[in-house]
């Protein structure tokens, strides 16, 4: 079945405007925001023209100017063509930051085929299943990955598998160095028709000769990305043209003061809407130069922002936490950021506080913001920006977008009160690949006529469009019949000097149901004592209701992360729902 032909839900535009408290903070032209009838393709190329000269790319010192990032992807396009790609096609992208990757991305857009975008570190039934799930028909894969593709590409309808070297685009000297050791350990394909590597790939390119230029429109689908949405189940998020263009002509208007031939550090993976709209496409069109990293370790990063001096920062809660922690934190200097904001996890108040000073002290004239978004507004949809801040709030929507807070009938709350966040507009997605059954369950029509995105979480609107985000609309504890929201007791516990992280789940309790259980990561200095327990059980007494009280505390060295960062709460709670049945399971043999 084609992408075409199932029944998305599709942005023409709203039927009666929303609410929108936070209009004053734009000028009226901005709410009324423009986004051109063309394809994110035709959109880059519109914009790259003004600074065709300047530098798109950084990788491993290996620079790309704008002309040259266009010259390739025009010579991708081809190369695609030549292997049979054709409109609305599906190929897979399995690749981490690297020019390839991107370059892929934007060829295949200009012939109207989709970019399916999935994570390197998939494991082989995942990657599998996705290709199959998806109908994609070709593959760019990362080398290191042959090793788990080889074992089931029979069984999917891949007939061409383009492999990548992440030393394919690294300066000579550094691709030698690669190639030596890592290189030396990858497994490859040898000759097997079935696979091709990335230059002899390009190469065919140069033999096709066709003008070819599929004119899209911003309601046509681009890009699948993957999400658990609001039910935990894995999805295809279909994105539009239009989605990618609306995120880049917000951009222009919330980052006014980033200028042609700035640097954003583009470390977010290209996977997930976050690094791929964020961090890499919307810098493209308004003429950053991406620094590009596949691969990093989160207590390099501080080395990372020295070497490079980004003016855009963007980055989970983990990398500003690992940068104050740094044995080199003496030495930092961020006197050259412009902004710098978190997104893809929760940033506590006390946390965010921490960040700020740290900012100050070393320099920055800027503070940090905290962003929201899901996949499925392509990841950015609200921030904190220049002086419209407030502490603890993740801002106000972006212009042209439009969040409202409902309750459970699709009535929308009055200001202050606790309800499910919901986006409108043309950040939202077309909807879920081959799952009318999902789509129909996270796109509303609501009583204004307009389609809205439900997006799981719960939030709190000010009088002023300040929103704050108070947890997931799924991720609760019910205890004696009260809800308890683990970001509350998680906030409340950070604000202790000994605690760098925490993540809060609920445990099964002999007559409340549940009760929530705290794992905790103590600050360098600090260690497990008694003491510290009982005044983290003071703390919770002073700041949160009875009912949230937490039963039980343990303390660990890290936590669990998901494949973006975020602290991986779904694998605690399945560790502790494995101990606690084991434990149930001897009580009934004795």
């Amino acid at each position: 079945m084609s992408i075409l032909d199932m029944k998305f839900f599709r942005f023409l535009g709203f039927k009666k405007k929303p609410n929108a408290p936070w209009s004053k903070y734009y000028q009226k032209k901005d709410m009324n925001l423009y986004i051109p009838d063309i394809s994110l393709y035709d959109n880059f190329k519109r914009n790259m023209k003004k600074y065709a000269n300047n530098n798109a790319f950084d990788y491993f010192g290996a620079k790309t100017t704008y002309r040259e990032l266009l010259e390739k992807v025009d010579l991708c396009a081809n190369s695609f063509l030549s292997y049979g790609i054709r409109k609305n096609d599906v190929v897979t992208i399995c690749m981490p930051n690297t020019p390839e990757g991107i370059i892929s991305f934007l060829a295949l857009n200009k012939i109207g085929a989709i970019s399916n975008m999935i994570h390197p570190l998939a494991s082989e039934n995942e990657i599998k299943e996705d290709l199959i799930n998806t109908g994609s028909v070709m593959l760019v894969l990362i080398d290191m990955d042959y090793d788990k593709l080889k074992n089931v590409i029979e069984r999917t309808d891949v007939y061409k598998v383009i492999i990548v070297r992440p030393s394919d685009s690294m300066p000579f000297f550094t691709k030698i160095g690669y190639n030596l050791s890592i290189g030396l350990k990858t497994k490859l394909p040898k000759n097997n028709s079935k696979y091709i590597f990335w230059d002899k790939f390009l190469n065919s390119g140069l033999n096709y000769k066709s003008d070819y230029h599929f004119l899209g429109r911003k309601n046509s689908p681009a890009v699948m990305l993957h999400s658990g949405g609001s039910t935990g189940t894995p999805k295809a998020i279909v994105l539009s043209n239009g989605n990618f263009i609306a995120l880049t002509e917000q951009a222009k208007i919330v980052f006014d003061e980033l200028t042609v031939g700035d640097k954003c550090l583009s470390i977010m993976p290209i996977f997930h809407g976050f690094g791929l709209g964020v961090c890499v496409y919307t810098p493209l069109c308004v003429g950053a130069e991406c620094i590009l990293i596949p691969q990093f370790k989160a207590d390099e990063f501080d080395k990372i922002l020295m070497k490079h001096k980004p003016e855009f920062v963007i980055g989970v809660p983990t990398l500003f936490e690992a940068m104050m922690k740094s044995e080199r934190k003496d030495k930092i200097k961020l006197n050259y950021i412009k902004y710098i904001i978190s997104g893809g996890d929760t940033l506590s108040l006390s946390l965010e506080k921490k960040i700020n000073k740290f900012l100050s002290d070393h320099g920055a004239d800027t503070r940090i913001v905290q962003g929201y978004g899901m996949s499925e507004c392509l990841a950015a949809v609200c921030l904190g920006f220049k002086n419209v801040l407030e502490y603890g709030s993740i801002g106000i929507p972006f212009p042209g977008a439009y969040i409202g807070i409902f309750d459970n009938s699709d009535q929308e709350v009055p200001y202050g009160s606790e309800g499910e966040i919901c986006i409108s507009g043309p950040n939202v997605m077309l909807g879920y690949y081959n799952n009318e059954k999902e789509t129909n369950a996270a796109l509303h029509i609501h009583s204004d006529g307009n389609v809205w995105l439900h997006s799981g979480d719960l939030g709190v609107m000010n009088k002023n469009g300040f929103i704050k985000y108070t947890g997931r609309l799924k991720r609760l504890i019910v205890t004696s019949g009260y809800n308890v929201y683990p970001v509350q007791i998680e906030e409340v516990l950070e604000k202790h000097q000994a605690v760098m992280l925490s993540s809060v789940v609920g445990i099964p309790h002999p007559y409340k149901q549940e009760v929530p259980k705290a794992y905790i990561v103590l600050n360098k200095g600090y260690r497990e004592t008694e003491e510290l327990v009982n005044e983290l059980k003071e703390l919770c007494a002073k700041n949160l209701p009875r009912y949230a009280k937490v039963y039980e505390f343990e303390f660990r060295k890290s936590l669990p992360r998901t494949m973006v960062g975020k602290v991986d709460f779904r694998k605690l709670q399945e560790e502790n729902n494995k101990l606690r049945k084991k434990e149930k399971d001897e009580e009934e043999k004795i």
